[in-house]
């Protein structure tokens, strides 16, 4: 069992509170995940995130298999950061911080997700060579389309 990491900063040209709002939003995932992955957020959640909040979504990561994935918001710092830890879905283990930053000009956010798949070696193989590279795919989506939406400094 390995734990793996994928390690994200982005900077916009929007307001802490702008970044914030937007990020702290789950309705607003659907527009930052690969139309691939068919994402859709199954519950109705609050408009405010607090911690012990339950996201559930659907999503479409491979060969056309839909799969639930819950996740809990664990931490809320406004506007500092959030975590999200799935409890049911396709990982062994996901832990994802997002941390946002004022600097000069507007925001840096940073994403700091570490996980592991389920299957023993055989998922330690798949993270090694294909998991790994469509989480980097799944953010490099992220990353172009905040930048169109909000610009980069």
């Amino acid at each position: 069992m390995k734990l793996e990491t994928v390690h994200r900063l982005q900077r916009l040209a929007i307001p802490l509170q702008t970044a914030w709002d937007f990020f702290s939003d789950p309705r607003n995932l659907r527009d930052i995940t690969p139309p691939t992955l068919g994402f859709q957020v199954t519950s109705t959640p609050a408009e405010k995130m607090y911690p012990g909040m339950i996201i559930s979504y659907r999503i479409t990561p491979l060969w056309g298999l839909s799969r639930q994935w819950i996740t809990e918001i664990t931490h809320v710092i406004e506007p500092q950061l959030f975590v999200d830890e799935q409890r049911f879905g396709p990982y062994r283990f996901w832990h994802h911080q997002h941390l946002f930053r004022t600097i000069a000009g507007g925001v840096e956010m940073e994403d700091i997700v570490h996980y592991i798949l389920p299957f023993g070696r055989v998922g330690q193989l798949a993270a090694a060579t294909r998991v790994k590279k469509e989480l980097q795919k799944i953010f490099d989506f992220r990353r172009e389309v905040l930048a169109k939406k909000f610009g980069v400094i």
